[in-house]
Formats: C-alpha cells, sequence, structure tokens
C-alpha cells in the first residue's frame, strides 16, 4: 500500500493542512486514513486533509512525501481527480 501526502501548505481554518491521495483506489486510501485514526469527515471529493501536526504520524504510517504538484499527477494519471464541480457523492469504494 503506497499513499501519498503534500507539505502542509494550504490554510484553512487558523491551521494549515496537507492532502493524502492513493494513486491506487479509493478503498486503499480510507484504510491508510482508519489505521491512523483519521475522520471520515476528512475526506474532500479524492483526497484527506491532514493538519499539519498530524504530517509526521502520516509519514511514519508510510505516507510517501510529495509536492502539491505531484498529488495532482498521481490522481490524474490514477482516473481518481475529483473536481468541485464533479457532483458524485464521496466514495467509500474505488
Amino acid at each position: 500500500m503506497t499513499v501519498y501526502i503534500d507539505p502542509p501548505s494550504w490554510p484553512g481554518h487558523g491551521r494549515m493542512w496537507s492532502h493524502l491521495v492513493s494513486d491506487v483506489s479509493y478503498d486503499e486510501l480510507h484504510l491508510f486514513a482508519a489505521e491512523m485514526g483519521v475522520p471520515p469527515r476528512a475526506f474532500e471529493r479524492d483526497h484527506y486533509d491532514i493538519p499539519a501536526h498530524r504530517y509526521a504520524d502520516a509519514v511514519r504510517a508510510g505516507a510517501v512525501e510529495v509536492s502539491s504538484r505531484e498529488v495532482v499527477r498521481l490522481l490524474l494519471g490514477a482516473g481518481l481527480r475529483r473536481r468541485r464541480s464533479d457532483q458524485r457523492s464521496q466514495p467509500r469504494s474505488s
């Protein structure tokens, strides 16, 4: 299982955030997030929002550090990228 995380450089709600993604399936991503104790509400369209204070936890759990640009490239390459205009509900399986 390989999931990826970008640096915590996205501001919101008074803190900085990272994006946790898979390049294989949403199932893989949901499993990794659940094993980390990330709540399901942190899932947004095609990624989990991870607060900066949990970044090191994700890396210790096995997430591979990549750039934000690489996160988008991985999602697009896997066919898992979902834009805001995509009206499909939040997936729970691939």
